[in-house]
């Protein structure tokens, strides 16, 4: 079972899905969820940089071929390996879902906002009452020393922004008539193209109606 990679960088990320890491002539494909590939963008890697990652390996049965999924430290490891012990919350999804750094997350569970997890890719309200009922005052050990860490960092006054961004968008559509999860998913699927809207309202709205446009041409 693999569950650390360090290497160097055979192919840019050049989408926050994946990448890949050369070790010793073999390449391995690890998966990124959105928060770790932002932060890995931070970095402006380049092809050949060294790169480390721990690394979730998934593998059943049913899927044998293996998935690796990337992260940059045990406690965002152990964070998703919590999370996707809840019902209805598998690696796949999991890896989708966590666009936010796992503190952040991990503060909505133990507050109970509902909300802000319902901002997740696939996660709707149903699945997000299942994870504060499954995690709360489980996941305080596993991020305890991120959320510390955190405090006085600048970017999360920027995540924080962003999250408003997303609520402030899904009101706007359910005013105009959506329902509240079609209206976070148009939002979830713009941004996962153009992740330049993330501090736009106007221009995210504004691709949400032109997205719609076109699938109805």
């Amino acid at each position: 079972m693999i569950s650390y990679l360090k290497g160097s960088l055979r192919k840019l990320p050049l989408s926050n899905s994946k990448l890949e890491i050369l070790v010793n002539g073999i390449g391995y494909e690890v998966l990124l969820p959105v928060f770790v590939f932002e932060s890995l963008h931070l970095k402006q890697l380049e092809i050949n940089d060294e790169i480390e990652l721990e690394i979730y390996y998934h593998a059943t049965e049913r899927s044998p071929k293996p998935t690796l999924v990337g992260f940059n430290s045990i406690q965002e490891k152990n964070f998703f390996e919590q999370i996707i012990q809840v019902e209805g919350v598998g690696p796949q999804k999991a890896v989708r879902a966590l666009i936010f750094p796992i503190h952040l997350i991990a503060r909505a569970i133990e507050t109970e906002d509902v909300h802000t997890l319902t901002q997740m890719p696939g996660i709707g309200s149903r699945a997000a009452q299942k994870i504060v009922a499954t995690l709360k005052g489980k996941v305080g050990d596993s991020t305890s020393a991120l959320i510390e860490s955190s405090i006085h960092k600048s970017d999360d006054t920027d995540i924080d922004e962003k999250l408003n961004l997303r609520k402030e968008a899904s009101t706007i559509l359910v005013n105009l008539g959506y329902k509240e999860q079609e209206a976070i998913s148009s939002i979830n699927e713009v941004m996962e193209n153009n992740s330049d809207l993330e501090n736009d309202l106007e221009g995210l709205i504004r691709e949400i109606f032109k997205k719609k446009q076109d699938i109805s041409n």
